[in-house]
């Protein structure tokens, strides 16, 4: 008897129903929300691109998109959640003139995925239920093959120039009490860790400008278009300070992608959509400045990250609030209220 009630009991445990932890669902809820966006975007760069190869790639960018929606919607229905609003065909003019060169749409590639291998490489290690951990390992391949050929069509077709070569260093050395120098006394060249966020960041920054300065060409609200100005100043000035930094050691860096921007003032997206896009964006250039102070050792190098950092989350702030009073910002899920039950 007391084995038929063991059994009942372990037979009971297997079919329970795992339930999706607060990661999870977190995860899900970004993914989805963020590839509904590109997909609009995409949908709408494939409108104006005529470089065969720049195409194929849009079309596998698009194809990646639309397969984690398709899988995040499946995850969300199974558990009865709702499916997030995101973005659909209302936010996306698919008729709009062209507003960006071919080239600007793999430099833009490499930006947006940068972005997707951000959440899908958090998620993995805090992810514990076993369906939605293999999905986002699965994010995170394809989404690195897709950068590969990113990679390759960027250097192919001369579209930017490889990292900045340094020297092979002779042997193993230990810093002294100078490593840490950035205003007085005897400051060290960057090392190559500084010198690797700083081309990252630059890459980054280059991409974001161009397209928050075609943002601000085609914004329909005038509080939306001023802000995307600012924004667009912001990061120029952010640009220039990084890219000083490689002059001053006789390193190259990325060039600005502004003459990639057509001249139409015709908008292609809602500026829910835009604004929403640059919220994100900016929010990825923070983690990407606490990663960068995070490998850095100069105090000069640290002040100019701290700097842009208090600008950028600034920016974010400003846009969020404009999001809110439009209500567009739609709840990620949420912890229960307690005190309001």
């Amino acid at each position: 008897m007391k084995n038929k009630m063991m059994e009942k009991s372990n037979s009971n445990k297997g079919s329970t129903k795992e339930k999706l932890s607060s990661t999870e669902m977190s995860k899900l809820w970004a993914t989805y929300t963020g590839n509904s966006m590109s997909g609009c975007i995409l949908n709408y760069y494939l409108q104006h691109v005529e470089d065969k190869d720049i195409k194929a790639l849009l079309e596998e960018a698009l194809g990646l998109s639309m397969e984690f929606i398709q899988k995040t919607k499946e995850i969300f229905d199974q558990e009865d959640l709702p499916i997030p609003k995101g973005f659909g065909k209302e936010d996306v003019n698919l008729g709009a003139p062209r507003l960006f060169e071919d080239e600007f749409y793999v430099h833009y590639l490499k930006y947006a995925a940068k972005a997707g291998i951000s959440i899908y490489s958090i998620a993995i290690p805090i992810v514990y239920r076993k369906d939605v951990r293999e999905f986002f390992v699965h994010c995170m391949k394809a989404t690195m093959s897709l950068i590969e050929h990113i990679n390759e069509i960027l250097l192919n077709k001369g579209f930017i120039s490889k990292p900045p070569i340094i020297p092979v260093p002779d042997k193993v050395e230990f810093v002294h009490k100078d490593f840490l120098n950035g205003f007085i006394g005897h400051i060290r060249p960057l090392h190559a860790l500084e010198i690797a966020h700083f081309y990252d960041n630059i890459e980054n920054n280059v991409t974001s400008k161009a397209l928050i300065m075609a943002f601000a060409q085609v914004a329909k609200d005038e509080k939306i278009r001023d802000l995307f100005v600012k924004g667009a100043n912001l990061t120029h000035k952010n640009v220039e300070s990084y890219m000083k930094m490689l002059s001053d050691e006789n390193l190259p860096a990325p060039s600005f992608l502004d003459d990639l921007v057509t001249k139409s003032t015709f908008s292609p997206f809602s500026d829910k959509l835009m604004l929403f896009h640059k919220v994100d964006m900016f929010s990825m250039k923070m983690r990407a400045f606490g990663n960068s102070v995070a490998v850095n050792g100069r105090h000069d190098v640290g002040l100019l990250y701290g700097k842009s950092f208090i600008k950028i989350s600034v920016f974010v702030q400003s846009a969020a609030k404009i999001m809110m009073e439009k209500g567009w910002m739609e709840q990620p899920p949420m912890a229960a209220d307690r005190n309001n039950l």
